[in-house]
């Protein structure tokens, strides 16, 4: 560590005690991010599945403690912690963490990719404690209920979001690491960890479908259809947009969507949506669930 970083393994302790008064699990990392306390079961012949039973620190994760002396005792022993962790899933809190990628080799930053999932579930992402990376990224902490656990997950809902779960852990805000601090977002400092909104904690925990090869079968398309369109019609100010990109994705996942375009795109400018707008609201649900149901897409 250079010389005029000595005051950093104070201020990881600091940040780390302050993050334990609130409630939340911690224990000490490394510049790389890393555990900073090595595994007192390295070299052993046979593999441990120990998580902390021997009473030793050194178990990543499962040294997190909300306890001052603890934290305290588990810096000691980590004189060049440069920043901490926090456990996800544990109680009080059950923290969930929304970790947004802006790798331009996604294609699309993941906040985008975040926002339309939110059209197309219905959901939206409350004010919330948000965390700056030194990449450009950011932590979304959200809470879980007692009832549900949350699997770790990297891309799984779509490219450059990762899911920091129950078994995980977050970088704290304060840490610096070899990239750079983690630092709180302007304005939410002050905030508490939201509640997730159900339907993300439903895409979060119910296991992923394998893709089926032909379509489903169902009611007919014009008669589904009806439906998608009444509920278009039904949108007040300020829900048009969402409502329509949720039926026009409900429309393509079913095989129809190109079928209703025309239809879907009269109803939203009955309820006063601008045509050009509800048709490139359109097209991008057809993007997303391009491939889902092997209707091609021309809609764009």
């Amino acid at each position: 560590m250079a010389p005029t970083d000595r005051q950093t393994p104070t201020l990881a302790l600091a940040h780390a005690l302050a993050a334990a008064g609130r409630g939340l699990p911690v224990f000490p990392l490394s510049a790389t991010k890393l555990p900073a306390l090595r595994s007192p079961h390295r070299g052993e012949r046979t593999a441990t599945h120990c998580r902390g039973e021997c009473g030793l620190p050194g178990h990543g994760v499962h040294d997190a403690t909300t306890d001052p002396a603890a934290v305290r005792a588990l810096f000691a022993a980590a004189p060049r912690a440069s920043g901490y962790g926090i456990a996800c899933g544990r109680a009080p809190h059950r923290l969930i963490g929304i970790d947004l990628d802006v790798d331009p080799a996604y294609g699309s930053d993941a906040a985008g990719s975040l926002r339309q999932l939110a059209l197309q579930h219905l959901f939206t992402i409350p004010p919330t404690v948000t965390v700056l990376t030194p990449s450009g990224g950011r932590h979304l902490w959200l809470t879980g209920p007692a009832d549900a656990t949350v699997p770790n997950s990297a891309g799984r809902l779509a490219p450059g979001i990762d899911i920091r779960g129950y078994g995980g852990y977050l970088v704290g805000p304060g840490s610096v690491t070899a990239h750079g601090r983690y630092r709180l977002a302007p304005g939410t400092a002050h905030l508490a960890p939201a509640p997730c909104p159900r339907a993300l904690l439903r895409l979060l925990t119910q296991p992923r479908r394998p893709p089926t090869a032909t379509r489903s079968t169902g009611p007919a398309p014009d008669r589904r259809g009806e439906g998608l369109i009444q509920f278009v019609l039904a949108a007040h100010e300020g829900q048009r947009n969402t409502r329509l990109f949720w039926a026009a994705c409900r429309a393509y996942e079913h095989g129809f969507g190109n079928a209703l375009a025309d239809a879907l795109t009269a109803a939203a400018v009955r309820t006063g949506l601008p045509e050009h707008e509800a048709r490139a609201t359109i097209a991008s649900a057809a993007r997303l669930t391009t491939g889902r149901n092997g209707e091609t897409n021309d809609a764009a």
